[in-house]
């Protein structure tokens, strides 16, 4: 939920390369549970499979106890937005579409990334579009970032990117800044005007993580407290990446896949 603008923390080269190593194995643990997203899988199988890759890994599974959530990512499918709890009972299905997302704490710092993938080959168009949408939005709003520009011009570009689609944008979660903490300022929101918000400057790092829906962008939380889904049943997909502006001025990705699994 947006919250009260936490402090930034501005990066040295050294610490944005610790997010990067961070920011790669969480990428690399979105790689190897790939292979088993497949319809008769659990979520709580998916949620064994990547603590399993972490913990192998040296690292540590950044959700697993934060704030008292119960497992080690998040597995949101179908009309959940964020933060859905992985249990064995739940089951995926031909055509469903899930949003599995990872963060990995390496030496003291934290990566963030997530990705949407369709379970077989069956999902319908709107499913396919909306994952799409997804993935757009995401790109669309990297693409914006620069130092000296703003917050607003990230969540312009999202919004335009899903408009162009006819889905509507949540409002109700934000991207984030991160690095020793899971979450730091600034906040980046993915909807705004191009110009408007916090100034964009070298040695930010923050997420960006646009949460798509067909229909209405608003939510509630389920009794679990922690499930968000949108009010109206229809879908939603989400995509996500730790960008750097690093302090030679370039925007880079932390969240790419770069190390053998």
């Amino acid at each position: 939920m947006k919250k009260k603008q936490p402090p930034i923390c501005f990066k040295s080269d050294a610490e944005i390369e610790a997010i990067r190593t961070s920011g790669q194995l969480a990428a690399a643990t979105l790689a190897k549970v790939a292979e088993h997203v497949q319809a008769g899988v659990s979520t709580l199988a998916l949620n064994d499979i990547c603590h399993q890759f972490i913990i192998d890994h040296g690292a540590i599974p950044a959700p697993l106890n934060y704030r008292g959530f119960p497992k080690s990512i998040c597995t949101s499918v179908n009309d959940v937005i964020c933060h859905g709890i992985p249990n064995a009972e739940q089951k995926l299905q031909v055509g469903d579409i899930i949003n599995i997302d990872v963060t990995t704490i390496v030496n003291g710092y934290h990566g963030d990334c997530s990705r949407t993938f369709i379970v077989g080959q069956s999902a319908n168009s709107e499913a396919r579009r909306v994952v799409q949408c997804a993935y757009d939005c995401l790109h669309r709003g990297i693409e914006s970032v620069h130092a000296g520009g703003h917050v607003g011009d990230i969540g312009a570009a999202i919004v335009n990117c899903a408009d162009d689609y006819g889905f509507s944008v949540v409002r109700d979660f934000v991207g984030h800044g991160i690095g020793r903490d899971f979450h730091e300022g600034p906040q980046i929101p993915h909807f705004g005007n191009v110009g408007k918000g916090i100034e964009l400057r070298r040695g930010m790092v923050f997420t960006i993580e646009p949460m798509i829906n067909v229909g209405t962008w608003k939510s509630k939380i389920l009794d679990d407290k922690w499930t968000a889904v949108t009010r109206d049943g229809k879908l939603s997909a989400q995509f996500e990446h730790t960008i750097a502006i690093t302090n030679n001025g370039r925007v880079e990705i932390l969240t790419e896949e770069k190390i053998a699994q």
